[in-house]
């Protein structure tokens, strides 16, 4: 019989989305065959504390993170892992940091070529007023911290009022600001897998029920949006979907899994909106529901994930230390 694959599911973390990422990880863990794999939960707390808290690296042969937004998401347990010389699921240090940071990202995409929507950013120290945003922007405004995501700490504003009252909130998550403007368009979603090679899934789209696509339309509230996979887009949209997904994964150093949301305008203009490199697991969440659309199941896509993990550990540990 074949050993086991010892995987440590890495979830919790010191981030808002911390209750997303238990029920993310509920479901990455019972995807995971136990004939093939032996796994350890590793819970992080909210203060970053590490239950068990004892030792384990020396008995894993892989590290499955599921931990979404800062310290999580965004290269800082990645980095970790490289040290630790642990194969992990995932983009690696540079992919997660700057897929975390939108406005990082949105400015690498937007270098490349990949259309974007027009955005400001701004921190304490350097701030921009309701009048500048409006006149560079236009109504509504996004506005959201640069570096979070499940739409936690983002809000639609109209007013002068609601303009300041959402700045004050969005610094709370982080000490840089993102200001988007609105676009009329549907939201749709293409999810990515694979290293050197990576290939899209179908595109499926977000129909919010809400105003747009929040914290409460995603987790909370049970009706909070409708979901289509496949999307009803042609197959040219859905192509040119999947080829901006494909380009906007390898220029954001991305590799094992992602998934990239886009906007779709009445024109047939595609934007893409961001990137998620630790997309969510639950059981409404796209990222699995995109793949078993393309004909990937639950079990078989953990597996490819961990597959993916171990070949680019292995490619990796063949570069030269020395010299």
């Amino acid at each position: 019989m074949a050993k086991k694959i010892r995987v440590a599911v890495l979830f919790g973390g010191k981030s808002a989305e911390h209750e997303v990422s238990i029920r993310s990880a509920a479901n990455v863990i019972a995807a995971l065959d136990p004939k093939k794999y032996e796994v350890t939960e590793i819970k992080l707390s909210k203060s970053a504390r590490w239950v068990p808290s004892e030792s384990f690296f020396e008995s894993i042969d892989v590290v499955f993170p599921v931990l979404h937004g800062p310290f999580g998401e965004d290269g800082t347990v990645q980095g970790l892992l490289k040290l630790a010389n642990i194969p992990f699921v995932g983009p690696s240090v540079l992919g997660s940091a700057v897929g975390m940071d939108k406005d990082v990202a949105k400015r690498l995409l937007r270098d490349a070529g990949i259309p974007v929507s027009k955005f400001l950013v701004v921190t304490k120290n350097d701030p921009v007023s309701f009048v500048v945003a409006k006149k560079k922007l236009g109504l509504p405004l996004f506005i959201k911290p640069a570096n979070m995501g499940s739409s936690v700490g983002v809000y639609k504003v109209k007013t002068k009022k609601e303009f300041d009252d959402a700045l004050v909130q969005a610094f709370k998550f982080d000490t840089k600001v993102m200001i988007e403007e609105f676009i009329k368009g549907r939201e749709m979603e293409c999810a990515m897998l694979g290293n050197e090679s990576p290939v899209a899934s179908v595109v499926g789209e977000i129909i919010p029920h809400h105003e747009f696509y929040s914290y409460d339309a995603k987790y909370i509230d049970d009706d909070g949006a409708g979901i289509e996979f496949p999307a009803k887009i042609s197959k040219t949209i859905q192509k040119k979907i999947q080829t901006l997904a494909v380009r906007t994964f390898k220029t954001l150093a991305c590799e094992g899994m992602s998934r990239v949301d886009f906007f779709l305008k009445a024109d047939g203009e595609v934007l893409v909106n961001e990137i998620n490199t630790i997309p969510g697991f639950t059981s409404i969440s796209m990222y699995p529901k995109l793949w078993e659309a393309s004909g990937i199941p639950p079990k078989k896509l953990v597996d490819t994930l961990i597959t993916l993990a171990i070949a680019r550990f292995k490619r990796d540990a063949k570069l030269k230390t020395s010299y």
